[in-house]
């Protein structure tokens, strides 16, 4: 890319040297021609692959129908993804935006809204987002520091500390916000008697226990939701990434009995429920079966076997090393393969949800021989 292009561009991530121009499956091809195994597919965003077929199909032929009409209008394709959603969570209500970072901030306004209180209690290491109300709830004290003050009322609990979360939580909590796997705070899943206490102070002090999914959602820890593996229901999740397969979208799904807060005129989006996004993550959804969901489990277990120090659940894993995961990132990148960090000393791996055996393999051959 031309220094003049790179210049004209924020710095606000510390980018690769490399120009990404077409990707398919689990293969990305750079600007010179040379292809990456992609074991990071966007984040955990390109859960089915780069150019799936079947989100790829709908949306282009809702393209052909209608791009963006207000939210004073109901579209189909919304309409259809909100009874998705609802019904692989059990009965809820959604509201659709157009990212992680906003459907945190509904969250908090939902809550707030329905508790009338403004306590928040989240987890140390934990990360929402980048936009005020989300980096107020978020446990990262280097993130928050250069944009406090921040939203007051938010308490800080230890993962996994029973005491900890117990100590936080009283009468002017309205909210309890975890991710039931720590994305940036290291990929740390949290335990089910952990989650189960939770659950039990949101129900003792009338607060709203709330999963941010944001990155665990869509099949990534090998159920459709990550909940489903602690036996805890939320009151309402955040969704994003991995929901249309790469197009923005952000959705909070609000329990069939705790969705009677917002009414018109509470929260809004513009281009939130964009009808060519909703189209596409209707088919992620389809397309997210419970036979793709046993493969994910089965590759997590095989990287599991073949690495050291793996952690995390289905195909959201990070891999501790012991030393800067950054020089490992790069000899990765030099050798064809994409990973990503969770943390100063952990790899981040995030493979499609697709990603083939030998695909798998490969990627594999090549962490070991960097390793």
């Amino acid at each position: 890319m031309s220094v003049v292009a790179q210049g004209a561009v924020l710095p606000t991530y510390a980018r690769q040297d490399v120009v990404l121009v077409s990707g398919e499956g689990a293969w990305v091809t750079d600007s010179e021609g040379e292809r990456y195994l992609d074991f990071l597919a966007g984040i955990a965003v390109v859960g089915l692959g780069h150019g799936h077929e079947a989100p790829l199909a709908a949306a282009h032929a809702q393209l052909d129908r209608l791009w963006h009409v207000s939210n004073l209008y109901w579209t189909e394709p919304m309409a259809m993804l909100a009874e998705r959603l609802s019904a692989r969570f059990g009965g809820a209500q959604a509201f659709f935006c157009n990212s992680g970072a906003e459907s945190i901030e509904a969250a908090l306004k939902y809550a707030r809204k329905a508790t009338g209180r403004p306590g928040v209690v989240a987890l140390e290491g934990s990360f929402h987002g980048r936009t005020l109300g989300a980096l107020s709830v978020t446990g990262q004290p280097a993130k928050r520091a250069a944009f406090e003050p921040l939203v007051p009322g938010v308490v800080f609990a230890e993962p996994n500390d029973v005491v900890s979360l117990r100590a936080a939580v009283n009468g002017g909590t309205g909210c309890i916000l975890l991710e039931p796997v720590l994305g940036e705070g290291g990929i740390r899943a949290l335990e089910a008697a952990f989650v189960a206490e939770a659950r039990a102070l949101a129900d003792e002090h009338g607060a709203l226990l709330v999963f941010d999914e944001v990155q665990t959602g869509v099949g990534r820890t090998g159920t459709f939701f990550a909940f489903e593996q602690l036996d805890v229901a939320p009151d309402a999740l955040t969704l994003a990434k991995g929901l249309a397969n790469g197009l923005p979208i952000g959705c909070l799904l609000v329990a069939d009995d705790a969705a009677d807060a917002f009414e018109p005129g509470d929260h809004a989006s513009t281009f939130g429920g964009n009808p060519v996004a909703c189209a596409a993550a209707v088919a992620v959804c389809d397309a997210v079966t419970d036979e793709l969901l046993a493969t994910v489990r089965a590759h997590g277990e095989t990287v599991a076997r073949r690495l050291p120090g793996v952690r995390g659940r289905g195909l959201l894993l990070a891999v501790e090393i012991g030393r800067p995961a950054g020089d490992v990132v790069a000899d990765c990148l030099e050798r064809g393969l994409l990973v990503g960090t969770a943390g100063e000393t952990a790899l981040r791996l995030t493979p499609p949800l697709t990603i083939t055996a030998d695909e798998l393999e490969r990627g594999l051959s090549i962490l070991e021989k960097v390793l």
